[in-house]
């Protein structure tokens, strides 16, 4: 499978689309924000990360509104968040055949360019 969920006008996703050229590659593209994430797609990304924290954006504006960098969070809770709030999902995540690249580390960003070539 080879997918990208993104948020459309997120500048970061769209610098690394542009740089991957992941749009002219035919990448089912899914803007989380106009088509919700699934709880299957999203436990489909828990399977190959591990964990529904590494999946979670700490850095998403409702993390400080909500209070919730006081607060003891479990898989369950990052779970429940992300599918109730777009923003929560770490981005991109992308995924070339059995391979999954979440957030727009630099070295994540690397190794996805590399399993593209």
């Amino acid at each position: 499978m080879n997918k990208i969920y993104h948020l459309g006008n997120c500048t970061t996703c769209q610098a690394i689309i542009k740089e991957t050229g992941i749009d002219k590659k035919g990448f089912e593209m899914q803007d989380i924000k106009t088509e919700s994430i699934s709880a299957t797609q999203l436990d489909e990304m828990k399977n190959k990360t591990g964990s529904y924290e590494s999946l979670f954006s700490r850095r998403a504006m409702k993390y400080k509104e909500m209070g919730l960098k006081d607060k003891p969070l479990t898989e369950k809770d990052y779970r429940q968040l992300i599918l109730d709030e777009y923003t929560f999902l770490k981005r991109p995540v992308v995924f070339v055949n059995d391979k999954i690249f979440v957030g727009s580390e630099k070295k994540n960003v690397e190794a996805l360019k590399n399993a593209l070539r």
